[in-house]
Protein backbone atom coordinates (compact mmCIF):
# COMPACT_ATOMS: atom_id res chain seq x y z
CA UNK A 1 0.00 0.00 0.00
CA UNK A 2 1.01 3.71 -1.04
CA UNK A 3 2.66 5.62 1.88
CA UNK A 4 1.19 9.28 3.10
CA UNK A 5 3.44 10.65 1.52
CA UNK A 6 3.37 9.13 -2.20
CA UNK A 7 -0.08 9.86 -2.13
CA UNK A 8 0.79 13.20 -1.00
CA UNK A 9 3.09 13.49 -3.80
CA UNK A 10 0.94 11.86 -6.75
CA UNK A 11 -2.46 14.65 -5.48
CA UNK A 12 0.28 17.71 -5.62
CA UNK A 13 1.61 16.12 -9.23
CA UNK A 14 -2.38 16.28 -10.35
CA UNK A 15 -3.07 19.25 -9.12
CA UNK A 16 -0.81 20.85 -11.02
CA UNK A 17 -1.15 18.95 -14.05
CA UNK A 18 -4.97 20.37 -13.55
CA UNK A 19 -4.13 23.54 -13.23
CA UNK A 20 -2.16 23.37 -16.90
CA UNK A 21 -4.95 21.72 -18.48
CA UNK A 22 -7.40 24.13 -17.23
CA UNK A 23 -5.18 26.73 -18.31
CA UNK A 24 -5.13 25.33 -22.04
CA UNK A 25 -8.53 24.67 -22.27
CA UNK A 26 -9.12 28.47 -21.83
CA UNK A 27 -6.69 29.53 -24.12
CA UNK A 28 -7.83 26.92 -26.91
CA UNK A 29 -11.43 28.51 -26.05
CA UNK A 30 -10.65 31.75 -26.96
CA UNK A 31 -8.18 30.82 -29.76
CA UNK A 32 -11.30 28.95 -30.84
CA UNK A 33 -13.91 31.80 -31.25
CA UNK A 34 -11.25 33.82 -33.33
CA UNK A 35 -11.25 31.24 -35.27
CA UNK A 36 -14.73 29.90 -35.47
CA UNK A 37 -15.47 33.60 -36.51
CA UNK A 38 -13.20 33.55 -39.59
CA UNK A 39 -14.40 30.24 -40.76
CA UNK A 40 -17.94 31.04 -40.63
CA UNK A 41 -17.12 34.44 -42.76
CA UNK A 42 -15.17 32.95 -45.08
CA UNK A 43 -17.12 30.14 -46.35
CA UNK A 44 -20.38 32.00 -47.83
CA UNK A 45 -17.25 33.21 -50.50
CA UNK A 46 -15.60 29.84 -50.62
CA UNK A 47 -19.28 28.04 -51.41
CA UNK A 48 -20.04 30.79 -53.94
CA UNK A 49 -16.65 30.78 -55.93
CA UNK A 50 -16.61 27.19 -55.87
CA UNK A 51 -20.36 27.04 -57.06
CA UNK A 52 -19.60 29.78 -59.92
CA UNK A 53 -16.09 27.80 -61.04
CA UNK A 54 -17.43 24.32 -61.43
CA UNK A 55 -20.16 25.85 -63.84
CA UNK A 56 -17.50 27.67 -65.89
CA UNK A 57 -15.94 24.40 -66.02
CA UNK A 58 -19.69 22.63 -67.08
CA UNK A 59 -20.36 25.10 -69.68
CA UNK A 60 -16.63 25.26 -70.90
CA UNK A 61 -14.05 23.06 -72.81
CA UNK A 62 -12.01 21.34 -70.54
CA UNK A 63 -9.00 22.78 -73.00
CA UNK A 64 -9.38 26.16 -72.36
CA UNK A 65 -7.51 26.21 -69.36
CA UNK A 66 -4.80 23.40 -68.25
CA UNK A 67 -6.14 22.83 -64.62
CA UNK A 68 -9.54 22.11 -65.99
CA UNK A 69 -8.06 19.35 -68.20
CA UNK A 70 -8.54 15.48 -66.53
CA UNK A 71 -5.75 13.38 -67.44
CA UNK A 72 -4.19 9.90 -67.02
CA UNK A 73 -3.15 9.67 -63.16
CA UNK A 74 0.21 8.01 -63.08
CA UNK A 75 1.27 10.40 -60.31
CA UNK A 76 -0.61 11.95 -57.16
CA UNK A 77 0.19 14.94 -54.97
CA UNK A 78 -1.45 14.34 -51.35
CA UNK A 79 -1.61 17.51 -49.13
CA UNK A 80 -2.04 16.54 -45.51
CA UNK A 81 -2.55 19.11 -43.16
CA UNK A 82 -2.53 18.20 -39.86
CA UNK A 83 -2.01 20.59 -36.59
CA UNK A 84 2.03 21.90 -35.19
CA UNK A 85 1.62 20.40 -31.77
CA UNK A 86 -0.46 17.55 -30.27
CA UNK A 87 -2.96 17.27 -27.32
CA UNK A 88 -5.93 17.82 -28.88
CA UNK A 89 -7.28 13.85 -28.79
CA UNK A 90 -7.38 12.36 -31.97
CA UNK A 91 -6.63 15.14 -34.58
CA UNK A 92 -3.47 14.44 -35.91
CA UNK A 93 -4.12 10.57 -35.32
CA UNK A 94 -7.51 10.87 -37.51
CA UNK A 95 -5.72 12.40 -40.29
CA UNK A 96 -2.72 10.60 -40.33
CA UNK A 97 -4.65 7.44 -40.41
CA UNK A 98 -7.37 8.41 -43.34
CA UNK A 99 -4.26 10.08 -44.94
CA UNK A 100 -2.63 6.29 -45.07
CA UNK A 101 -6.10 4.26 -46.18
CA UNK A 102 -6.26 6.61 -48.78
CA UNK A 103 -3.08 5.66 -50.29
CA UNK A 104 -3.41 2.43 -49.35
CA UNK A 105 -7.13 2.16 -51.32
CA UNK A 106 -6.94 4.72 -54.05
CA UNK A 107 -3.31 4.89 -55.06
CA UNK A 108 -1.17 1.68 -53.91
CA UNK A 109 0.18 -0.82 -56.84
CA UNK A 110 -0.46 -4.24 -57.41
CA UNK A 111 2.48 -4.97 -55.38
CA UNK A 112 1.16 -2.86 -52.36
CA UNK A 113 3.67 0.36 -52.65
CA UNK A 114 2.59 3.47 -53.57
CA UNK A 115 5.34 4.97 -55.31
CA UNK A 116 3.34 6.82 -57.89
CA UNK A 117 2.16 9.07 -54.27
CA UNK A 118 3.88 12.46 -53.76
CA UNK A 119 2.97 14.51 -50.34
CA UNK A 120 3.19 18.24 -48.89
CA UNK A 121 2.92 18.33 -45.98
CA UNK A 122 1.59 20.86 -43.75
CA UNK A 123 1.82 20.93 -39.75
CA UNK A 124 4.71 20.06 -37.62
CA UNK A 125 3.31 16.71 -37.13
CA UNK A 126 2.49 15.26 -40.14
CA UNK A 127 5.95 16.56 -41.15
CA UNK A 128 7.29 14.33 -38.45
CA UNK A 129 5.03 11.59 -39.06
CA UNK A 130 6.12 11.03 -42.75
CA UNK A 131 9.24 12.48 -42.77
CA UNK A 132 10.50 8.59 -40.63
CA UNK A 133 8.86 6.91 -43.63
CA UNK A 134 9.61 6.17 -47.18
CA UNK A 135 7.23 8.69 -48.39
CA UNK A 136 8.29 11.15 -50.93
CA UNK A 137 7.74 14.35 -49.62
CA UNK A 138 8.16 17.58 -52.03
CA UNK A 139 7.27 20.48 -49.50
CA UNK A 140 7.35 20.83 -46.02
CA UNK A 141 5.56 23.30 -44.30
CA UNK A 142 5.35 23.31 -40.63
CA UNK A 143 5.08 25.73 -37.83
CA UNK A 144 2.79 27.53 -39.79
CA UNK A 145 -0.49 28.03 -38.08
CA UNK A 146 0.67 30.20 -35.22
CA UNK A 147 1.24 32.68 -37.56
CA UNK A 148 -1.68 31.46 -40.68
CA UNK A 149 -2.55 34.02 -42.72
CA UNK A 150 -3.44 34.11 -46.70
CA UNK A 151 0.66 34.49 -47.67
CA UNK A 152 0.35 30.94 -46.09
CA UNK A 153 -2.10 29.75 -48.85
CA UNK A 154 -0.89 31.58 -51.79
CA UNK A 155 2.89 29.88 -51.05
CA UNK A 156 1.05 25.99 -51.00
CA UNK A 157 -1.05 26.98 -54.02
CA UNK A 158 1.74 28.28 -56.34
CA UNK A 159 4.04 25.10 -55.42
CA UNK A 160 0.73 22.86 -56.46
CA UNK A 161 0.02 24.46 -59.58
CA UNK A 162 3.90 24.80 -60.35
CA UNK A 163 4.04 20.71 -60.00
CA UNK A 164 1.06 20.64 -62.25
CA UNK A 165 1.71 22.42 -64.99
CA UNK A 166 5.23 20.24 -65.13
CA UNK A 167 3.38 17.34 -65.53
CA UNK A 168 5.31 16.13 -61.74
CA UNK A 169 1.70 15.03 -60.86
CA UNK A 170 -1.69 14.62 -62.69
CA UNK A 171 -3.95 14.93 -59.48
CA UNK A 172 -4.00 16.69 -56.12
CA UNK A 173 -5.62 15.88 -52.92
CA UNK A 174 -5.92 17.82 -49.65
CA UNK A 175 -6.83 15.64 -46.67
CA UNK A 176 -7.73 18.26 -43.38
CA UNK A 177 -10.54 18.37 -40.86
CA UNK A 178 -13.80 19.76 -41.48
CA UNK A 179 -14.68 21.98 -38.55
CA UNK A 180 -18.50 20.84 -37.17
CA UNK A 181 -18.70 21.87 -34.03
CA UNK A 182 -16.83 22.14 -30.26
CA UNK A 183 -16.80 18.51 -30.11
CA UNK A 184 -16.89 17.23 -33.51
CA UNK A 185 -14.67 17.22 -36.71
CA UNK A 186 -14.76 15.38 -39.63
CA UNK A 187 -12.16 14.32 -41.97
CA UNK A 188 -12.40 15.59 -45.97
CA UNK A 189 -10.33 14.05 -48.81
CA UNK A 190 -11.63 16.43 -51.34
CA UNK A 191 -9.78 16.56 -55.12
CA UNK A 192 -7.98 20.20 -55.53
CA UNK A 193 -6.67 19.16 -59.35
CA UNK A 194 -8.41 19.39 -61.85
CA UNK A 195 -10.95 21.46 -61.03
CA UNK A 196 -13.97 19.29 -61.60
CA UNK A 197 -17.14 20.69 -63.81
CA UNK A 198 -20.98 20.75 -61.74
CA UNK A 199 -21.68 17.66 -60.28
CA UNK A 200 -25.56 16.77 -62.40
CA UNK A 201 -26.53 13.69 -60.26
CA UNK A 202 -27.83 10.10 -61.73
CA UNK A 203 -30.95 10.81 -63.17
CA UNK A 204 -31.73 14.22 -62.67
CA UNK A 205 -34.06 15.98 -65.35
CA UNK A 206 -31.57 18.95 -67.27
CA UNK A 207 -34.56 20.81 -67.48
CA UNK A 208 -35.06 21.32 -63.95
CA UNK A 209 -31.27 22.82 -63.23
CA UNK A 210 -31.24 26.56 -63.44
CA UNK A 211 -27.52 25.97 -65.20
CA UNK A 212 -28.01 30.14 -66.27
CA UNK A 213 -26.10 30.52 -69.68
CA UNK A 214 -24.34 34.07 -68.72
CA UNK A 215 -22.64 36.28 -70.99
CA UNK A 216 -19.32 37.26 -70.30
CA UNK A 217 -17.56 40.60 -70.65
CA UNK A 218 -14.67 40.68 -71.80
CA UNK A 219 -14.83 37.22 -72.42
CA UNK A 220 -15.17 33.90 -70.52
CA UNK A 221 -11.79 33.19 -71.48
CA UNK A 222 -10.20 35.73 -69.42
CA UNK A 223 -12.33 35.92 -66.59
CA UNK A 224 -11.67 32.01 -66.19
CA UNK A 225 -7.89 32.94 -66.33
CA UNK A 226 -8.40 35.66 -63.80
CA UNK A 227 -10.99 33.34 -61.30
CA UNK A 228 -9.28 30.56 -61.54
CA UNK A 229 -5.75 31.29 -59.07
CA UNK A 230 -8.38 33.06 -56.64
CA UNK A 231 -10.75 30.13 -56.68
CA UNK A 232 -7.59 27.66 -55.99
CA UNK A 233 -6.30 30.13 -53.05
CA UNK A 234 -9.52 30.62 -51.43
CA UNK A 235 -10.07 27.17 -51.09
CA UNK A 236 -7.17 26.67 -49.59
CA UNK A 237 -7.62 29.15 -47.71
CA UNK A 238 -10.44 28.30 -46.27
CA UNK A 239 -9.12 24.30 -45.88
CA UNK A 240 -6.19 26.30 -43.55
CA UNK A 241 -8.96 27.90 -41.69
CA UNK A 242 -11.09 24.84 -40.90
CA UNK A 243 -8.11 22.70 -40.10
CA UNK A 244 -7.35 25.52 -36.98
CA UNK A 245 -10.63 25.51 -35.94
CA UNK A 246 -11.29 22.25 -35.75
CA UNK A 247 -7.30 21.72 -33.74
CA UNK A 248 -8.71 24.63 -31.44
CA UNK A 249 -11.91 22.40 -30.74
CA UNK A 250 -10.36 19.63 -30.44
CA UNK A 251 -7.77 20.62 -28.21
CA UNK A 252 -10.61 22.62 -26.04
CA UNK A 253 -12.39 19.34 -26.09
CA UNK A 254 -9.09 17.10 -24.78
CA UNK A 255 -8.19 19.47 -22.14
CA UNK A 256 -11.85 19.27 -20.36
CA UNK A 257 -11.65 15.83 -20.70
CA UNK A 258 -8.34 16.08 -19.03
CA UNK A 259 -9.55 18.57 -16.36
CA UNK A 260 -12.38 16.07 -15.33
CA UNK A 261 -10.62 12.98 -15.06
CA UNK A 262 -7.96 15.04 -13.19
CA UNK A 263 -10.74 15.91 -10.75
CA UNK A 264 -12.05 12.36 -10.74
CA UNK A 265 -8.09 11.40 -9.96
CA UNK A 266 -7.69 13.44 -7.58
CA UNK A 267 -10.95 12.69 -5.19
CA UNK A 268 -10.41 9.12 -5.62
CA UNK A 269 -6.54 9.76 -4.40
CA UNK A 270 -8.28 12.16 -1.60
CA UNK A 271 -10.18 8.99 -0.39
CA UNK A 272 -7.36 6.66 -0.48
CA UNK A 273 -5.45 9.37 1.80
CA UNK A 274 -8.13 9.92 4.57
CA UNK A 275 -8.35 6.03 4.66
CA UNK A 276 -4.85 5.64 5.17
CA UNK A 277 -4.70 8.50 7.50
CA UNK A 278 -7.05 6.86 9.49
CA UNK A 279 -5.60 3.75 9.53
CA UNK A 280 -2.46 4.93 10.96
CA UNK A 281 -4.55 7.07 13.61
CA UNK A 282 -5.82 3.95 14.39
CA UNK A 283 -3.05 1.73 14.25
CA UNK A 284 -1.15 4.49 17.18
CA UNK A 285 -4.20 4.24 19.21
CA UNK A 286 -4.40 0.32 19.30
CA UNK A 287 -0.25 0.54 19.98
CA UNK A 288 -1.09 3.08 22.75
CA UNK A 289 -3.68 1.14 24.24
CA UNK A 290 -1.88 -2.06 24.51
CA UNK A 291 1.25 -0.21 25.80
CA UNK A 292 -1.41 1.34 28.62
CA UNK A 293 -2.65 -2.46 29.17
CA UNK A 294 0.51 -4.08 29.52
CA UNK A 295 1.77 -1.60 31.85
CA UNK A 296 -1.44 -1.85 34.22
CA UNK A 297 -0.52 -5.59 34.14
CA UNK A 298 3.21 -5.06 35.14
CA UNK A 299 2.07 -2.70 37.83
Amino acid sequence: MATLREIRRRISGIRNTQKITKAMKMVAAAKLRRAQDSIVAARPYARSIGALMRHLVAKMDASAHPLFQAREVKRVLVVVVTADRGLCGAFNTNIIKTTLEHIRRNHATNAGTADNVRLMTVGKKATDFFGKREYPIVAKHPGIFSTLNTGHARTFVQEIIAGYLAGEFDRVDVIYNEFKNVIQQRVIVEQFLPILPEEIKKGTDLRSLSLVDYIYEPSSAEIVEALVPKHLHFQMWRMLLESNASEQGARMTAMGNATENAKELLRALTLSYNKARQAGITKELLEITSGAEALKKAG
